[in-house]
């Protein structure tokens, strides 16, 4: 295929895109009658019509419309292998926006981005930190970061944090007042820290598993709130018990602080992926920062 015929293409599918000669050649940086010209051309060398004309529109024929189907990915992947040049630069450009909840921004981002933003000069990183689940196609936005329970399962999806689990814990002091529950029944009988969900409004469960069997509680208590750090703070103080994230209470349990209990029905989770559309190439600034937030194992 010669040069000339590959921008003749180009254009007839851009002016079957815009349904305009004037817009496709805007688009194309060219001028409406040199478009219509390498038209003309490329209909007579093809010996069909690609394009019904009026005073008023432009809009392709039925051959138009088969050439376009066949088309439009051909030329998707060129502007893909031409995108993916830019993995040849030394440096990795260009902006990156991603879309995260709180936990994930204090646990995965803030020990990792700075370096991240040092070591990747010409990257520029914007965050969007919403507990509310986003699309991020519809939003506009390279990636976002998740537990892997609520990634699409469309998309293709990185590990960056740790497996988890969740715990149960109490002060002595509260456990000297309440027995400590051997099921998780018997958490209806004590006092217990709430965390109300911004996203719903409701109150998160606390879950766990007993053999294949999944188990739902939602506990009273004097305190509901939508603050983490509000509900550790109650929990630390002794006034109930809270559900929490097992490494997030580790050195207070180590130290006699806390105490744990219901361990055999808390189980290990899978904690949070980094994902992105599977429909788009990686550009070289997001795969520079998914490598820089990669999770490797201890």
């Amino acid at each position: 295929m010669q040069r000339t015929e590959l921008n003749d293409l180009m254009a007839f599918e851009a002016i079957a895109r815009e349904r305009s000669f004037t817009r496709a050649a805007a688009r194309l940086g060219m001028s409406a009658s040199a478009l219509s010209h390498a038209m003309r051309g490329l209909e007579a060398r093809l010996g069909v019509r690609l394009l019904a004309r009026t005073t008023r529109s432009v809009s392709p024929t039925e051959a138009g419309e088969h050439l376009l189907r066949s088309l439009t990915p051909a030329l998707a992947e060129i502007e893909n292998g031409l995108t993916s040049l830019a993995d040849w630069r030394e440096m990795p450009s260009g902006t990156v926006r991603l879309t995260t909840f709180s936990y994930a921004a204090e646990t995965i981002l803030r020990p990792k981005l700075p370096a991240f933003l040092l070591a990747n000069p010409n990257v520029n990183v914007e965050i969007d930190v919403n507990d509310a689940l986003t699309d991020i196609v519809e939003a506009g936005f390279d990636a976002g970061i998740r537990f892997n329970e609520t990634v699409p399962k469309d998309m293709i999806a990185v590990k960056v944090g740790p497996d988890l689990r969740t715990a149960v814990v109490g002060t002595p002091d509260y456990f000297k007042r309440h027995p400590i529950p051997e099921t998780p029944d018997d958490l209806r009988r004590h006092v217990c820290i709430n965390y109300r969900l911004r996203t719903s409004g409701g109150l998160l469960p606390w879950e766990f598993e007993s053999g294949r069997r999944d188990i739902n509680v939602r506990p009273s208590g004097q305190l509901i709130t939508n603050d983490g750090p509000l509900v550790a703070a109650a929990v630390r103080a002794g006034a109930g018990l809270g559900y929490m994230m097992e490494h997030e209470v580790a050195d207070d349990v180590a130290a006699g602080r806390l105490v744990q209990a219901l361990t055999d029905y808390c189980p290990v989770f899978p904690g949070c992926r980094l994902y992105h559309s599977s429909r788009r190439q990686m550009p070289p600034a997001l795969r520079a920062l998914v490598d820089a937030l990669r999770h490797t194992e201890a």
